[in-house]
This record gives structure tokens, C-alpha cells and sequence, in this order.
């Protein structure tokens, strides 16, 4: 069942820092914001400002309710002057978010292994998809592994977090100063023989670069693979069309759909690789 978007208004309840250049945000909301699904994301900005224009996409890291609001979390990495600005929010001030929006994962239980593969603040939806995973074990039995990359040890973003949700992460960093030196394509690549691609899936998320590599890696292993795309947006509701993206349709054509309204969760063997 496709969920309805609505657009409200939230207050902050706190904007922190959490390693370099990334921040977590605790937004209230009225208990009548309905309930997302990992991989959905909303859009956000400052409530009554008129720069910048548009609003920015977030992930969702998390999310609960109460009986009398909702709270949600987003994670993220400052680019540029948009995410600047709401890094400078302080604790109360009022925030104007559109969503859920988007197609998230589809989570399939019947698998004995789950694997999640995290580049950089990819590793903010994945979160949101570990913790409703995390509780499907209560009534389903399967195995997570994980393998988080970053730069460095001290790039690696929301570690700890993560951590509560899967016990079993393979971390990587590109100067070796955690973890396994080298990408986190590399340590996967070298170890994919250790699942069964009958049994396994794959969920990721992470840069371009990190993803048109895991493709290359799954060409000859039918493993189920569902990744979220990243790519600047406009609407978040696929009326400018500014976020499309070349796929395969099952007769073998190319057609364009929307990260925003036909994403942002794709099968990784309909995406077609610039």
C-alpha cells in the first residue's frame, strides 16, 4: 500500500554534531505523520524561510510515535548551503517536511542472510532498515552482516548507532586506520563466496561510484540486490523530473523514472550505469 505524503510542521528537539561535517536531527511532529518504511525519505527545510528556495532530501534514520506526536531522525553530511543552513538550527526552532516520500525496501524475510552495504551517509537509511530488521528476529530467523565504509576511522558516521542493530560489521576504511584497508566494494568482492546467493540479499546504499561497483561484482552472482539511489531533487514528487534515471524495463527497453516517485529503492540489474 502506496502511503500518502503530507506536508507538516515539526519542531527541532535537537541538531547535533556527531563526527565532522555530520548531524543528527530529532524532529517532533504531530502523532498524525503517517508511519514511513526504510529507504523512504522526506523533504526538509526551515520553516517560513525563503533561502535557499528548494527543500532537501534526507533519509529517514528513524522514526517512533507516541500517543500524543511522532518523532523523526535524520542523518546527514553538510554539501553545500542548504544542509550548512540546517546544520544551524538550534533546538525548538520550527521545521516545514514533506513526506514519507518514495518507494523503500522491500524487506523479504525468507532469507537466511541478510547483507548491508554502507558508503559514507549511505549508512542513514540502511540504519532505519537494520533497526526494522533487527525486530523482525523476534519472529523470524535470519543473520545480518554488514560492511560500513568510510575514508578513515573518523569519517565512519552513525558506527555507533548501527552497531545496536548488527553485531556482525565489517568495517573499512581507505587508509586502513580501522577495519580492512581498502574500499568496502574490495572487502565484499573478496568475500562473497562466503553466502549463498539463493538464501542471501543485498540492500545498499552509498555513493555512485560504490554502487556501479557492486553491480559490476553481481554479474555473475544472482544475488537479490535492492540499492538507494542518491540524486539531487527538486519537487521529491517527480513533477520536474530533475531526478530521473536510465533503467531496463523487462522487454529489454530503456526508459527514465523518477528517483523521487519511481525510487529511491531500485533492483540493482534494472539501473543502468553511466
Amino acid at each position: 500500500m502506496r502511503i500518502t505524503p503530507m506536508v507538516m510542521n515539526g519542531k527541532i528537539i535537537f541538531n547535533e554534531q556527531t563526527i565532522k561535517e555530520h548531524f543528527l536531527m530529532r524532529i517532533e511532529l504531530p502523532s498524525s505523520f503517517p508511519t514511513p518504511v526504510p529507504g523512504q525519505f522526506v523533504m526538509v527545510r526551515e520553516k517560513d524561510i525563503q533561502a535557499p528556495l528548494l527543500s532537501r532530501p534526507m533519509s529517514i534514520y528513524g522514526f517512533e510515535r507516541n500517543h500524543n506526536c511522532s518523532f523523526l531522525e535524520i542523518f546527514y553530511h553538510i554539501t553545500g548551503q542548504g544542509t550548512n543552513k540546517l546544520s544551524l538550527l538550534d533546538k525548538g526552532k520550527k521545521i516545514s517536511l514533506l513526506g514519507p516520500l518514495g518507494n523503500g525496501y522491500s524487506i523479504n524475510l525468507d532469507f537466511k542472510h541478510v547483507i548491508l552495504i554502507a558508503g559514507g551517509i549511505g549508512v542513514s537509511p540502511l540504519t532505519f532498515l537494520a533497526a526494522h530488521l533487527n525486530a523482525a528476529l523476534k519472529v523470524s530467523s535470519f543473520e545480518i552482516t554488514a560492511y560500513i565504509g568510510g575514508r578513515h576511522g573518523c569519517a565512519l558516521a552513525g558506527l555507533e548507532r548501527f552497531s545496536t542493530y548488527c553485531s556482525d560489521i565489517r568495517i573499512c576504511t581507505d587508509d586502513g586506520s580501522m577495519g580492512y584497508q581498502g574500499l568496502v566494494t574490495d572487502l565484499f568482492e573478496r568475500e562473497i563466496n562466503r553466502y549463498s546467493a539463493k538464501d542471501s540479499c543485498i540492500y545498499a546504499c552509498g555513493p555512485e561510484g560504490m554502487m556501479r561497483r557492486i553491480a559490476e561484482v553481481l554479474r555473475d552472482f544472482p544475488f537479490s540486490c535492492q540499492i538507494s539511489v542518491e540524486e539531487r531533487m527538486a519537487c521529491g514528487l517527480g513533477a520536474c523530473l530533475g531526478c530521473a534515471v536510465p533503467i531496463k524495463t523487462s522487454s529489454g527497453t530503456v526508459e527514465y523514472q523518477r528517483v523521487c516517485k519511481d525510487g529511491p529503492v531500485f533492483d540493482i540489474r534494472r539501473l543502468i550505469w553511466s
